[in-house]
């Protein structure tokens, strides 16, 4: 008995309730975000009658969304700069340097990865309020880029270790630094481990909620996650405003991973053929 197809017809249908999970409960948001509350109580899962645009163009005619929009990009940004620029210089002399301690060095780093982000929110906060970074935009984005640092290496170091040595030696003889190297070469040919990165990155900045919560109170550095928490406080009984700004919260994300899905899939896959 072939069960080829009886199995490619089981994962189709696998992955339509899969998509069918994802997509449901965004078009529900999307659809709810034009609606008053009376209807989302009276007709949950029909089309808006009539359509209530006025939820949208409220949320986006309110400067604090705007301001919650650009302090998560800026801190998203400024995070995703400082750990792939360390993370590549880590990586690059774990993977093509040999010294005494190099393993147990990279271990260390490897054993943040053990570390839960809950447990350490506590002394993190002590510490950033001992050197004034609460309310501080560095509150945020040093200790996320400290938690990303772990991973990134883990990901850059394998790929720069499968680069031919060859290429190196070349590099030496036509009298490249072992610097001039990483940055010249090494960085160019690493530009889909480096997308890779840089998209998770940035999607866990955006996605930080706990921390943001810690270290600010001044709610003119609210990132997203916390105006979501903000206005479904302040409308909670309008879940028709609320489920327009957690849609209208949504988009970015969305955008930003629709822009760098090819080089993340792309990133993964070299990484892969390379490992």
């Amino acid at each position: 008995m072939n069960r080829g197809p009886m199995r490619s017809a089981l994962l189709q249908v696998l992955v339509l309730l899969l998509a069918a999970l994802i997509i449901i409960p965004l078009v529900y948001g999307v659809l709810g975000g034009f609606k008053s509350t009376d209807q989302l109580s009276s007709n949950a899962f029909g089309l808006p009658d009539p359509w209530v645009p006025e939820n949208y163009t409220d949320v986006l005619g309110s400067a604090e969304f705007w301001t919650q929009l650009w302090n998560s990009t800026f801190i998203a940004l400024v995070t995703t700069i400082i750990v792939v620029l360390f993370s590549a210089m880590a990586s690059f002399v774990f993977a093509r340097f040999a010294f005494r301690g190099r393993e147990a060095m990279f271990t260390l780093f490897v054993t943040g990865l053990m570390f839960p982000f809950a447990v350490a929110i506590l002394p993190l906060f002590v510490l950033l309020r001992i050197f004034g970074l609460l309310d501080n935009p560095l509150g945020v984005i040093l200790p996320q880029a400290a938690f990303q640092l772990p991973m990134t290496i883990i990901i850059l170091r394998g790929f720069f270790r499968a680069i031919p040595g060859e290429i190196e030696e070349a590099a030496t003889l036509d009298g490249c630094s072992a610097f001039g190297f990483f940055w010249r070469i090494l960085l160019p040919m690493a530009r889909p481990a480096l997308a890779t990165v840089s998209v998770l990155t940035v999607v866990f900045s955006w996605n930080n909620f706990m921390l943001p919560l810690v270290v600010f109170n001044d709610p003119g550095w609210f990132t997203i996650p916390l105006g979501v928490q903000q206005f479904s406080g302040q409308y909670a009984s309008d879940y028709a405003r609320v489920l327009a700004y957690v849609t209208l919260a949504m988009v970015p994300a969305f955008a930003f991973y629709a822009v760098a899905e090819r080089q993340l899939v792309g990133g993964l896959t070299a990484g892969a053929m390379k490992g």
